[in-house]
């Protein structure tokens, strides 16, 4: 039975899927270089080890308002014919082998002749979920001008009049205005770190970990768990909560619960200062926010690249700790959060 390998990916709520052989490699987003001249939904370019890269926003492409970029979003680099450009995602989930006859080529509306969207070349289920498998060929078969982009025209920014759009990024020339001086940091180092990259990163058997921070150390924990990392704001205390419980904050009219996981950790619980980040993470039921120092970046790592916890890091309670990782050239650890949340105490019983 034929079958074909796809990169799965998540935008915004939906599920995407693009076709294996034409993805060349995948990246985390890092800043942009805005080209006013280029076609709308291509936001900008980068510096790919001399290759100067078109970056299409597929949310601009497919005609939706234009979202703010995080730190967690990735670009993943497709070869289509013989151009090369990126397309930023949410987030990149893992590879699927979708058998050819579970593949619906198109949807029926009620309606004669009528077809799905020409960016998706058909839709399979996925677990209980459902793929929108993208052509590729169709999402740049109308940038002619995209292929004659040049490494002057990128830099010096040599533009007549701008394309009339929704794109504030490339009208203002601003990549993510809203970003913190640390999270502009981390976007400008992926920038270095990929014009000297010297091989491609295989994430097929990675999976991608946040790298925190608490009480000057680093630590990482699977992404999966991350909803979003947010300013602290507004937090009002609990009365009669232990010292790990620091209160509810009102995020865009959801009131969660903050906690320190330090406790856990046998580190010194923290004051909340201005500086402090809210890491909202859901698992299985709960949607908790964790205090953390700061988020620092957005790495894949692979099973084999996992190192035991030296006895030297016992005295943090191994129990919750899955392991340890090279990071800048620092030993981290790998936090099990899952057991942290469920089994480390922290939860307050309501009914207790």
């Amino acid at each position: 039975m034929e079958s074909k390998q796809y990169i799965i990916f998540r935008l915004n709520a939906s599920l995407y899927g693009v076709e294996a052989l034409s993805v060349q490699e995948i990246f985390f987003l890092p800043e942009l270089t805005p080209i006013v001249e280029a076609p709308p939904a291509i936001v900008g370019a980068l510096n790919l080890r001399g290759e100067i890269l078109p970056i299409m926003d597929l949310q601009l492409r497919f005609g939706y308002e234009l979202e703010e970029y995080r730190l967690t979003d990735s670009i993943i680099v497709l070869q289509c014919q013989r151009f090369r450009f990126g397309i930023i995602v949410n987030q990149v989930l893992e590879v699927q082998t979708i058998s050819i006859n579970k593949i619906t080529a198109e949807l029926s509306y009620g309606q004669e002749g009528t077809n799905s969207s020409h960016f998706v070349a058909g839709f399979a289920t996925v677990g209980t979920d459902i793929v929108r498998l993208l052509n590729p060929e169709n999402l740049i078969q109308f940038f002619d001008r995209v292929e004659a982009l040049t490494l002057e025209q990128t830099v010096e920014g040599k533009s007549k009049e701008p394309y009339t759009s929704r794109n504030s990024f490339k009208e203002n020339r601003v990549f993510c205005p809203n970003a913190t001086p640390e999270e502009r940091a981390i976007f400008q180092e992926r920038v270095a770190n990929l014009m000297r990259q010297p091989e491609i990163q295989n994430v097929i058997g990675s999976r991608p970990i946040a790298v925190i921070g608490l009480n000057n150390e680093y630590f990482g924990l699977d992404l999966a768990a991350v909803r979003e990392f947010t300013d602290i704001r507004h937090l009002q205390p609990i009365p009669c909560c232990p010292a790990h419980i620091l209160g509810n904050m009102n995020l865009r009219g959801e009131i969660l619960t903050l906690i320190d996981i330090r406790m856990v950790l046998n580190l010194p619980i923290a004051n909340v200062v201005t500086a402090s980040k809210a890491m909202v993470v859901y698992i299985d039921d709960l949607v908790v926010g964790v205090m953390i120092d700061a988020v620092f970046d957005v790495i894949y790592l692979n099973p084999s690249q996992m190192m035991p916890v030296p006895a030297a890091a016992h005295s943090m309670n191994d129990e919750y700790l899955q392991g340890t990782a090279l990071y800048r050239e620092t030993m981290m650890c790998i936090l099990d959060l899952p057991k942290i949340l469920l089994q480390g105490g922290l939860m307050v019983d309501e009914q207790a």
